[in-house]
């Protein structure tokens, strides 16, 4: 059984056939998806996804492509939220200096936000860092000397340096579609040393969808290609695979519930 660490399942793309979807899913043995919220107005429409289906669950939090539209979030605001049963983690957030859609201050106080809901609430940090290494590092390092949390570098992309600062920090890694694409061989040379026990797996669909239905929606059912590759980089099994990325999912988020097999 495979899980799928990062679904995008609530948004439009998905509207039209969300259950046929999900059972495609299952068919392909994704028992768990975690559904994201990227902006905490949306919530309703994440929750709504995460109580439909069994052993889907939800985050909460705002991507840091829309800091600009909380400009003033609280630790508080995502608070109010985590006392729901499905909700089993703190995101998606973080830093985004590609594209900058909100400036980096706004950035900054959005990830801080969420930092501090992740301490008072116990769950888990889903971060999304892009040409930010330098400053991610940073915050990370101060904050974790401050009171260590667990974190999750989600679809990682970034340098190595990062890697191995966030390695020693304890923290997680997840591995997108994008370990299947011909040119990512930084991605996949980091993919051969991150910590055999914090290793998840995800789609981040609609997006991002692995070889070879690349240009293609990219949907849960797809998680097995990611799960191949990952078998292949690190010589294991793919049986192997299923369970060390099973399992790694199920020690970090440790409020889900593991489904039964």
């Amino acid at each position: 059984m495979f899980v799928d660490s990062h679904v995008n399942l609530h948004g439009e793309k998905f509207a039209g056939d969300l259950t046929e979807v999900v059972d495609a899913a299952r068919a392909h043995q994704v028992s768990t998806m975690l559904n994201i919220c990227c902006n905490i107005k949306d919530m309703p429409e994440v929750l709504k996804v995460s109580e439909v289906f069994d052993n889907m669950w939800a985050s909460v939090g705002t991507h840091p492509h829309d800091a600009k539209d909380n400009p003033d979030i609280t630790a508080e605001d995502l608070l109010k939220h985590t006392d729901h049963p499905k909700v089993i983690g703190i995101g998606e957030t973080g830093l985004d200096f590609h594209y900058n859609f909100s400036d980096r201050d706004a950035q900054i106080h959005n990830f801080q936000a969420h930092i501090e809901a992740v301490r008072d609430s116990g769950l888990p940090l889903i971060i999304h860092s892009r040409n930010a290494d330098d400053e991610m590092e940073e915050i990370l390092t101060r904050e974790m000397k401050k009171t260590p949390f667990k974190a999750l570098l989600h679809c990682y992309t970034s340098g190595e340096r990062l890697a191995r600062a966030a390695a020693e920090m304890g923290c997680y890694f997840s591995m997108s579609g994008i370990i299947t694409f011909k040119s990512a061989h930084d991605v996949r040379a980091i993919a051969e040393w991150i910590p055999e026990d914090r290793i998840l797996i995800e789609t981040d669909c609609p997006y991002l969808a692995p070889v070879p239905h690349r240009g293609r929606r990219c949907e849960p059912s797809m998680v097995p290609l990611v799960a191949e590759r990952l078998a292949e980089i690190r010589g294991w099994s793919l049986e192997e695979t299923a369970k060390r990325t099973t399992d790694a999912f199920f020690t970090l988020f440790e409020k889900a519930d593991r489904p039964n097999q």
